[in-house]
């Protein structure tokens, strides 16, 4: 009976070990077969924006940014307290 709970309690141990190295074996499979000779670099410039350089990410394949929007929003009640309302 104690060698029963034991293995029991060592199956789900087990499950998620073995679902853990088949997910890592993908994973390092996946990338191995993308086949990209230039992995990239991220570079800083001097206003803070940080670009992608190089790699194999084509940029005709990545969705358009969103316009941006004029849409004003109403202050919330912290910033209409913090304003001074009085005639």
């Amino acid at each position: 009976m104690a060698v029963g709970a034991r293995i029991a309690g060592a199956l789900p141990l087990a499950g998620a070990t073995l679902a853990a190295l088949a997910l890592g074996g993908v994973a390092v499979f996946s990338v191995q077969q993308v086949g990209c000779a230039d992995p990239g670099r991220y570079v800083q410039h001097d206003d803070g924006q940080v670009e992608l350089v190089g790699s194999c990410v084509d940029p005709d394949h990545l969705p358009p940014a969103p316009e941006p929007t004029d849409n004003q929003v109403a202050p919330a009640f912290n910033d209409l307290a913090k304003t001074d309302q009085s005639p």
